[in-house]
């Protein structure tokens, strides 16, 4: 009986309580909470974000948010105690339950936003920037069901395993915890890798033709002016102009005259009622609003490879 008092004694002494780990939890959730919700707010409450790409982004902000309501505060409990778990077993399977949903749907809504965008830098002109159709909807859907089957079997019950330690709350199936990485981690990443290669790629192929369909058309257009310069001017006419159109442009220039509204060539000299066609004008339009999107998925590539 004094050895039984000593021990439980001793074991009450040894209990301390990790106020540094408290505070910092603290503000963490705190901030991670502000940042998602403000992010949710952000597309709810402007109708220009209310694109695809950041439909994507709120699923994303939304699977962080709810890991850092629903997980984050037990493991705050839990370092506060020391690294002890105080409460009981059920709850502990409900934590790690959703902590590998929710960290699973995080790792997929990032796949399927490098996905997503792979689909409109391969087929932007195919692609719905405005409205969520049924490929994004399985996307999006698919995202949160297999989250929840990567989770599934500890709802299941295989963390109950014998003598499992009740102050620890963790995954006890080392089979399963090869699972869930594999699943959550080891597939996605390669995946998301050579999305983004594939992306940077395409890009750069499609740069590269365009600056050279781009500098032969104003190359035309400069030989159709110094053809039309040597031929006599119409009497009446005011004299030849110079020509405007100069074929050493810089990279910058050429993205200027590509956005330019006007498909044909300036007026050629002497013969004011013949334009000269740079661009077919029935295929313009097409290929500025191609000139356009792929502009802004240059600029979402810039960015999004630093969030993954």
């Amino acid at each position: 009986m004094p050895a039984n008092f000593t021990v439980s004694n001793h074991t009450v002494s040894d209990t301390h309580y990790n106020f540094p780990a408290l505070i910092f939890g603290i503000l963490l959730t705190i901030v991670i909470i502000c940042g998602n919700v403000l992010v949710c707010l952000s597309v709810y409450t402007e109708n220009a974000l209310k694109t695809t790409t950041n439909y994507f982004i709120v699923s994303l902000a939304v699977a962080d948010l709810l890991l850092a309501v629903l997980v984050l505060p037990l493991f705050v409990y839990a370092e506060f105690q020391g690294g002890v778990w105080a409460l009981n077993m059920t709850v502990c399977d409900g934590l790690m339950t959703m902590d590998v949903m929710l960290c699973t749907a995080s790792i997929f809504n990032l796949c399927a936003i490098s996905i997503d965008r792979f689909i409109a830098v391969s087929i932007p002109l195919n692609y719905n920037r405005k409205y969520v159709d049924q490929r994004q909807i399985v996307l999006l859907s698919g995202t949160w069901v297999l989250a929840l089957a990567v989770a599934s079997p500890i709802m299941f019950g295989i963390n109950n395993v014998p003598h499992r330690d009740p102050t620890e709350c963790k995954l006890e199936d080392d089979n399963y915890i090869i699972y869930s990485s594999v699943c959550s981690f080891f597939i996605p990443c390669p995946i998301m890798l050579l999305l983004y290669c594939g992306m940077f790629r395409g890009l750069r192929r499609w740069e590269e033709a365009r600056r050279a369909k781009l500098r032969s058309s104003i190359e035309a257009c400069r030989k159709l002016q110094e053809a039309s310069a040597g031929l006599p001017p119409l009497a009446g006419l005011p004299p030849p102009l110079p020509p405007v159109i100069e074929c050493d442009l810089d990279d910058a220039q050429l993205e200027e005259l590509e956005n330019f509204s006007a498909p044909h060539c300036p007026p050629s000299p002497g013969y004011r009622d013949i334009p000269l066609p740079c661009v077919s004008a029935s295929r313009a339009p097409p290929q500025r609003k191609r000139a356009k999107i792929n502009s802004r998925e240059r600029k979402a590539m810039r960015v999004l490879p630093v969030v993954v």
